[in-house]
């Protein structure tokens, strides 16, 4: 795929944050309609086909063995407990609760920057943490912040929101780790084929079926594995030659533009309380991205120099 101009690379990186903004949505309604294994492998298998096509095959003999097995082994733990994370929430409106938790990652991304990567940062670092981990338990109280409602909500489906919170830690690793180890290379192409090899191994050894293919699950499925894949691809492109502190800026507006899809996909009536947590987890994770740029130069985000990914 061919792109010359920072303008028509940067709308491809603008395009990439719309399609990972419905991935959460649609990877809901993928497993109520194949199961949260069967869904999520036909998913990585088809995006793996796809980046296939669209960025070639992945350049593993000049890539460090170190990051061959750090970096697909965060990035696979981080799928695999993204897909099933939603996949086994309770119903559609948890599942997009812990879509939102999910989004915790680009602050720890940061503070994960200054311990591994020497990440130079301001004052404004602790505030920009606090305010974004309070709009997760913002989010998770439900009814005012209350720690009664945040521990009922938790231990609804404590595998859930142990797998949401295991997707921001493994993510935020997975940045650091590639920042740091993976000299340029992108193996999107080989982690999407890893991640879906481990789900159908988990998923030969469940009791799922596949159910029979019809024009609207098929069609569902096939809208999954482009935003996944597109978004991939495509944000590959913006972070390579677009205007990175645009796209920057624009990546942390994904938490309320997820939960804005999924609400509208699922069908689902989101409270004040939701939106009001959304957005504090937004400006937190901004104002952590804030900390770390210098006054003189302008720094990528954290999600910029990693293999151009932005969570779902």
């Amino acid at each position: 795929m061919q792109i010359r101009g920072e303008r028509a690379a940067t709308t491809c990186g603008l395009v990439a944050i719309v399609l990972w903004s419905t991935a959460a949505g649609l990877i809901r309604g993928v497993s109520e309609q194949f199961g949260p294994l069967g869904g999520a492998a036909m998913i990585y298998s088809l995006g793996a086909m796809l980046l296939l096509m669209f960025l070639g095959r992945p350049r593993i003999r000049s890539t460090s063995t170190l990051y061959i097995v750090l970096g697909s082994g965060l990035f696979v733990a981080y799928e695999v407990c993204l897909s099933l994370a939603l996949g086994f929430a309770s119903d559609r409106q948890q599942a997009i609760e812990l879509g939102v938790v999910n989004y915790l990652w680009p602050c720890l991304t940061v503070v994960l920057a200054i311990v591994m990567n020497g990440q130079k940062t301001r004052w404004f670092i602790v505030p920009g943490s606090a305010l974004a981990i309070f709009g997760i338990l913002w989010v998770v109280s439900g009814d005012g912040l209350s720690l009664p409602g945040i521990v009922r909500n938790v231990q609804s489906n404590p595998l859930s929101y142990s797998l949401a919170l295991a997707c921001a830690i493994t993510f935020a690793l997975y940045c650091n780790v590639t920042r740091r180890y993976a000299g340029g290379q992108n193996l999107v192409v080989l982690f999407f084929a890893l991640t879906s090899a481990v789900l159908w191994l988990k998923w030969s050894a469940s009791l799922e079926q596949i159910p029979p293919f019809s024009w609207a699950n098929s069609l569902e499925l096939l809208a999954a594995g482009i935003a996944m894949a597109g978004g991939y691809a495509l944000w590959n492109i913006g972070i390579l030659r677009g205007n990175l502190t645009l796209l920057a800026t624009a990546s942390y507006s994904a938490p309320v533009l997820s939960s804005a899809f999924a609400a509208l996909w699922l069908g689902v009536s989101l409270h004040a309380q939701f939106w009001q947590g959304a957005v504090l987890v937004t400006a937190g994770s901004l104002l952590c991205w804030q900390a770390t740029r210098q006054r003189e130069v302008s720094l990528a985000a954290p999600v910029e120099v990693s293999t151009g990914k932005l969570p779902d």
